[in-house]
């Protein structure tokens, strides 16, 4: 399907409606199961008043509970797809995801600090989004102190403050209330959206969506970038602007992801390696793909976490337990070979 045009715009098509048909099953799927036929009679109502009696029950937990969740898994998925493609470009390495340069462990720390200090409300999500940024400016400072421009030094320094990050995390459940703090932090650690609200969605997905969209916007520039910094500069080309652009923009919707969802592996690694065996890696394309089908993977695996046992089941351990093999079969049939 890499070839054509006219291929690329089936598997869009194809995406799309996939998209819709995993959006419309973890609106209806749950404890409290929603058939199809009432999802389309409550939007398409001008109100409560307006339905039948039997049907105010299931439009209130539809519209206040499922649909926040619903809607941050699919911009969480539409983030994490268009990031892990743009990182994997930019870097040139097929291994590397947004949580190599410290981001999602800064942003864990940092909303693992304030359910410590704070408990639950927004303090978590603000911590993590601003914990996450600083993780991105240590990691840029560090690298920039090193007095080498090379994208290893870059990776590299972000391994360390991903260390750190990582033992401030161990500190912080070292710390906590074995009986109360600690195990919220250790449940939420492992990714979940079950305290998904209005609130967390209208603060977050602004944020996902708007950086997801410059970086799609951007896909030109990453296809230069996939060259390498010295073929660029050859074209007349200075590397530094786009290349901070696409880690601030990435860093700021990972860390929003974080803040809402704990952290979420996999998706930003795997999603982009899956797409790019379908369209090639042409970023122009591969970023509006990486899109769709980070998307649809976010809402089956969290429509799964919340319906296969009778508690949420970590996203974490789901995407795990999906993505090791996905990746170790991608890794098998390219032999090694990865189209960057």
């Amino acid at each position: 399907m890499r070839g054509s045009g006219k291929s690329y715009a089936t598997f869009l098509i194809v995406a799309i409606v996939a998209l819709a048909a995993a959006l419309l099953a973890s609106l209806a799927a749950g404890r409290f199961r929603v058939p199809v036929s009432h999802i389309f009679q409550i939007f398409g109502s001008d109100g409560a008043e307006n339905l039948p009696r039997e049907l105010s029950l299931a439009r209130s937990v539809l519209l206040n509970i499922r649909l926040p969740r619903v809607l941050l898994a699919l911009t969480g998925g539409i983030g994490l797809g268009v990031s892990g493609a743009a990182f994997q470009g930019v870097f040139r390495n097929p291994l590397v995801s947004p949580g190599v340069i410290g981001v999602t462990a800064g942003s864990g720390f940092g909303a693992a600090l304030a359910i410590l200090i704070f408990g639950w409300g927004p303090m978590p999500q603000l911590f993590g989004f601003l914990f996450g940024v600083a993780a991105l400016g240590i990691t840029w400072t560090v690298a920039r102190k090193s007095g080498s421009s090379s994208l290893l030094v870059f990776v590299l320094a972000g391994v360390i403050v991903n260390m750190f990050f990582q033992a401030m995390i161990s500190l912080v459940k070292f710390t906590a209330d074995a009986e109360e703090k600690l195990p919220s932090i250790v449940y939420w650690l492992m990714g979940s959206l079950a305290s998904a609200s209005w609130r967390k969605a209208t603060i977050s997905i602004p944020v996902i969506l708007g950086s997801a969209v410059v970086l799609i916007a951007m896909r030109r520039r990453i296809n230069l970038l996939s060259l390498g910094t010295e073929a660029v500069r050859g074209l007349g080309v200075d590397p530094k602007v786009p290349m901070a652009a696409v880690l601030v923009f990435t860093t700021l919707s990972v860390s929003a992801i974080v803040s809402v969802a704990g952290i979420v592996g996999w998706i930003g690694l795997v999603v982009p390696h899956i797409t790019r065996m379908i369209v090639g890696p042409d970023h122009e394309r591969l970023l509006p793909a990486s899109a769709l089908v980070g998307a649809i993977f976010f809402l089956v695996v969290d429509t799964l976490g919340r319906t296969i046992s009778p508690q949420d089941i970590p996203l974490g351990i789901l995407t795990a337990l999906v993505g090791a093999p996905v990746f170790i079969a991608l890794l098998i049939r390219s032999r090694g070979k990865w189209a960057l």
